[in-house]
Parts: C-alpha cells; sequence; structure tokens
C-alpha cells in the first residue's frame, strides 16, 4: 500500500500515517495516511481510550499529529479537564505556564498519571494547537451518580440548564456494555446511567461551542471510550447540530474488535503498529 506523507515531513516522523486501523465501515484494514481524507471531513473526531493505556495515547496522538501535519487545523477536546480550566489550557499554550503548575492544575481535575497524557500537551504547545476543557465539576457528576439528578441543587441545575438527561432502556443497556463492572458496585445502576448522560450531554454541549465559533476547526476529542461510542457523546451531539462526525476507538481484543462492534458503535479501530 503506498504512503502519501506531505513534503517536509522527514522519515523518522512518519510512523503517524503508518498507524494501521481497521475501518467498521468497509470492513478491511487501512492505514492513516488512507483515512485522513475521509476524517478531514469531519468537525469533530473522537478518539476513545482506557484512561491508563499508555498505548492509547500514542495513538491519539498519532491521529492529532497526522491530521496536523497534513494541513488541517486542528483543536483537541479533553474529557480531563472542566471547562472551568479553560484559562489555564489557554497560557499553557500559549507558553505562559510552566509544566510543574500545569500538571497541578491537571491533577486537580484529573485522578490518572500525568505521564500518561505528557506527550500530547507537550505536542498541543509547541505547534499551538488549542486544548478545550470539555467537562463538568467531579463534584457534580459524583453527586448525580449518588442520588440522582434530581439530587442537584437548584444552583447546579441551573449550571446544566441545557442539559437532558432522560435515560431509557436503551442507553441503560449501552451503558451495562460500554462500562462493565464498573457500572455496578454500590451505587444505584439508574443514577450511574444519569451520571453519564450528564457527561455526555455537557461534554457535546462545550464540543459544539467551540465547532460552532471556530468553523474552519477539526476538534479531535480525547474520552473514554464509553464515551466516545456512538450512542454517548456522539448522539447528543446529532441531537443537537449536523456537524458531521467520526470515532476512533482503540482495539482491544474481545472487547472492542471487529467481532465484537460495528459501525454502529464506530467507525475505525486502531490497531497496534
Amino acid at each position: 500500500m503506498l504512503i502519501i506523507v506531505p513534503a517536509g515531513i522527514s522519515l523518522a516522523k512518519q510512523h503517524q500515517f503508518n498507524q494501521p486501523l481497521f475501518d467498521l465501515v468497509r470492513g478491511h484494514k487501512t492505514v492513516m495516511s488512507e483515512v485522513i481524507p475521509e476524517l478531514q471531513k469531519s468537525r469533530i473526531i473522537l478518539v476513545g481510550e482506557y484512561h491508563a493505556n499508555q498505548r492509547h495515547h500514542k495513538a491519539q496522538l498519532a491521529v492529532i499529529q497526522a491530521l496536523q501535519q497534513s494541513g488541517t487545523r486542528v483543536a483537541i477536546g479533553l474529557e480531563m479537564f472542566s471547562d472551568d480550566s479553560q484559562r489555564a489550557l489557554d497560557k499553557w499554550i500559549a507558553g505562559e505556564m510552566d509544566a510543574r503548575d500545569f500538571e497541578r492544575i491537571y491533577y486537580d481535575n484529573w485522578n490518572f498519571p500525568y505521564a500518561a497524557y505528557r506527550s500530547i500537551f507537550e505536542y498541543a504547545r509547541e505547534n499551538k494547537i488549542p486544548m478545550i476543557g470539555l467537562n463538568i465539576s467531579r463534584d457534580i457528576t459524583r453527586q448525580v451518580s449518588r442520588g440522582g439528578f434530581d439530587s442537584l441543587s437548584e444552583q447546579n441545575k441551573d449550571k446544566l440548564s441545557e442539559v437532558t438527561c432522560r435515560v431509557d432502556e436503551t442507553y441503560m443497556n449501552y451503558i451495562r456494555k460500554a462500562f462493565g463492572a464498573h457500572a455496578h458496585g454500590n451505587l444505584n445502576f439508574i443514577y450511574f446511567c444519569e451520571a453519564q448522560m450528564v457527561w455526555d450531554n455537557i461534554m457535546a454541549i462545550n464540543i459544539l461551542k467551540y465547532a460552532n465559533r471556530n468553523p474552519d476547526a477539526v476538534v479531535v476529542v480525547l474520552t473514554g471510550t464509553g464515551h466516545a461510542q456512538k450512542l454517548a457523546i456522539p448522539q447528543q451531539i446529532q441531537s443537537r447540530s449536523q456537524l458531521p462526525y467520526a470515532v476512533i476507538l482503540p482495539e482491544v481484543p474481545g472487547r472492542l474488535d471487529a467481532e465484537t462492534i460495528g459501525k454502529k458503535e464506530a467507525d475505525y479501530l486502531l490497531l497496534d503498529l
């Protein structure tokens, strides 16, 4: 298969264009260089992850690099940061914040090791790629998971005025499949589903706010596989907008592979190099 690499990209930096994928729509293996023209037709590209899996983050970076180096104006949407942290994200990209302070703000938002995301954050800074905080305070989603959406204070409900939290059987079945054991434990399952619905809603709203303000940008969204699949954030995007999107998930044999999911869940699977 012929790999077409943009002029000026050295052989040492071509790995992102060789990133293998499985095309779930067409049912065959391919590589990133073949997929870029299709991805460039999308305004929003959701790239899923298992948060602690370094391989998934390397593949996410390969998607960002391939798009950016192919001339696409890219922005990076982050589940790992709340929208309250946007000023800090802007200062990081502008070079107005050092790594130690940025890492501290990261841990104010997220529990997984900073090192897992460091290369993505540094690449964004080096190339002046905007990073967008998509999430909402963990206190709110924690409260919903424990007591349901109706348990929120009126003040917090006001913050979620654009959020719908109607959990139906289809969504509950999806949550059972997507989150597995994580969806059970001591939590009320309906409350857990409502918390995930709030998460999906607020991230979709923040993605669209940025995309609508920046019509020439492609927003690459980095989020957990449960939020990236088409019945989650993409469905909330589709209910509010006609902007085209694509979903890329990491292959996880036996859980996320060509045998267990199809084009109703995602468009591509990221395969091991």
